[in-house]
């Protein structure tokens, strides 16, 4: 993955205002539909991955599992302690898909 050119896209939207921060936020983000992808940290625990891609699946928000993306790694990026995170704008949700889709075999939609 790309991890280096994410973890910009993601520094870039959290300066911008467009992402959510946390569980909580996130399943805000998600229930409201203003998510337009979910991303999770690679070391978030497996019952928070399932719970998180069935939610956002309900609605059809693409879920990506961040691999070489720790939390702390995360955190330190957007500023925020934070393993899971919504990206709430279509422009940086797609950049950030596109290098997601360059690197794996992801084949959501946005």
């Amino acid at each position: 993955m790309k991890t280096d050119s994410i973890l910009s896209l993601l520094g870039f939207a959290s300066k911008a205002g467009k992402l959510s921060f946390g569980s909580h936020a996130t399943e805000f983000s998600v229930s409201s539909k203003r998510a337009k992808i979910v991303l999770l940290a690679e070391d978030i625990s497996e019952k928070s991955v399932k719970e998180f891609r069935f939610k956002a699946e309900k609605v059809n928000i693409p879920v990506a599992v961040l691999s070489g993306i720790s939390t702390n790694t995360l955190s330190k990026r957007v500023g925020k302690n934070c393993g899971i995170i919504s990206v709430n704008d279509q422009g940086f949700a797609s950049a950030i898909l596109k290098n997601i889709k360059e690197e794996t075999r992801y084949d959501g939609e946005i």
